[in-house]
């Protein structure tokens, strides 16, 4: 049952000392809006950096350099070439999931052979030469038309994908390009695809003045012949990246007759390790800020024990009549403790909802004057974590009350009732 006879008493004592209470409550409610804020901030940056974070988060890449270590008869300084027959060797490799050759042409410093030219108009963006599974390595965003397919790899189809700034750059604004041709090298290339992005800054723009032909049309069209600029790949289930990584290069060096201890001649990326390194440094950030907030809560705590201590020397002639009735020491302990929880619960609920507001006023605030930050989106609070912060409040708030209801209960009634 409800006593309300202690929950007035409680009411009375706090509006009795009202600036020494709010005083005190301040830094309960200052420690709760910290961690809050500290943590929705941190949300936000993870969301920033994540939101370009687009690639597989297993994803391996790797390619060809120079041999640095004579082996089997070969001098070093070799260049390694990757050809098809590498493609068709690793896509059976039972550690592999997905593997997609990629070869790049073009761009805005290379021959002007490769420039994109339509009617009086040219352009000059880096050419990509693609196989359909670049998909599964890096989600694209289609807004018309399709990308690449298997029978534009296997026709060696001359079909051509490109991102919306190279539609723009090539085409009028009322025209429709799905189904007309852009000139590379003098061979005509028919658009099948316009590109658009989930992006934001440079890695947006990336996405908007890219150019894709299938890899098959590639290497026939330009003369490339079988070579292969490098590999994306995705390890198979239960495979990590790092895993692959090696298996893969592993596999190359044996077949290029390279050295297994020459590191130079085959390079690679490992985008799960730095995945893995974003993540801890996103769990040191909000290792931080609750330190941070817990430190400031743990303060504020010892400012309501001390109020608490406070408050059991002024009523020392009412607990010892209490003890001098039959009061139960138990019975004291609570009664202090309920006033310290109610101190802290109360400035600790405001300042969790204020911590919320300012959070989802500022998430607001971005939202409608449309601000994009490659490193800043959708401060956000989780649900577990106003969950964990109410639990730190109440254990806190226990804890700041048993030491003075402790001592308020071990007080000699005798002793009480002389006290002046």
């Amino acid at each position: 049952m409800i006593d309300i006879d202690k929950w007035q008493e409680i009411w009375m004592t706090i509006r009795k000392h009202k600036l020494r209470t709010a005083l005190t409550s301040f830094g309960v409610f200052w420690g709760i809006f910290m961690l809050v804020v500290l943590l929705g901030a941190g949300n936000g940056l993870r969301n920033g950096v994540m939101q370009n974070f687009d690639l597989a988060k297993n994803a391996v890449f790797v390619w060809s350099e120079q041999t640095s270590i004579a082996y089997a008869g070969f001098q070093p300084g070799r260049s390694i070439d990757l050809t098809n027959t590498d493609y068709d060797i690793i896509s059976k490799i039972k550690e592999v999931k997905v593997v997609s050759p990629r070869t790049q042409i073009g761009g805005r410093f290379s021959d002007s052979d490769f420039q994109l030219k339509r009617g009086n108009r040219e352009v000059a963006y880096t050419i990509m030469g693609d196989y359909p599974q670049y998909e599964e390595i890096k989600p694209i965003q289609i807004n018309s038309g399709r990308f690449i397919n298997a029978f534009d790899i296997a026709q060696k189809r001359n079909v051509i994908v490109i991102g919306e700034r190279v539609k723009a750059d090539l085409f009028e604004p009322d025209e429709e390009p799905i189904g007309e041709h852009i000139t590379i090298s003098g061979t005509p290339f028919k658009v099948v695809g316009i590109l658009g992005t989930r992006l934001t800054g440079e890695d947006a723009l990336d996405d908007l003045q890219s150019v894709f032909i299938p890899n098959t049309t590639l290497q026939q069209a330009f003369n490339w012949g079988p070579y292969i600029g490098w590999f994306g790949l995705v390890p198979a289930e239960g495979v990590s990246g790092a895993e692959l990584e090696e298996i893969v290069k592993a596999d190359i060096k044996k077949r290029h007759k390279i050295a297994p201890e020459d590191r130079a001649a085959l390079g690679s990326f490992n985008v799960e390790e730095e995945f893995r390194e974003m993540q801890g440094l996103f769990s040191g950030i909000a290792a931080f800020s609750w330190l941070v907030a817990v430190g400031t809560i743990i303060a504020g705590m010892v400012g309501v024990g001390n109020i608490m201590l406070i408050i059991v020397k002024e009523r020392i002639k009412e607990i010892g009549i209490r003890k001098s009735i039959g009061a139960k020491p138990w019975s004291i302990i609570s009664m202090i403790v309920q006033e310290s929880l109610v101190i802290s619960g109360l400035s600790g609920y405001f300042g969790l909802v204020f911590g919320v507001f300012t959070i989802e006023g500022i998430s607001y605030a971005l939202n409608e004057l449309g601000i994009e930050s490659e490193f800043f989106s959708r401060p956000e609070i989780d649900f577990d974590i106003a969950v964990s912060a109410i639990v730190v409040l109440l254990i806190s708030g226990v804890i700041a009350g048993l030491v003075p209801g402790i001592k308020a209960a071990s007080v000699d009634p005798v002793i009480a009732l002389r006290d002046e």
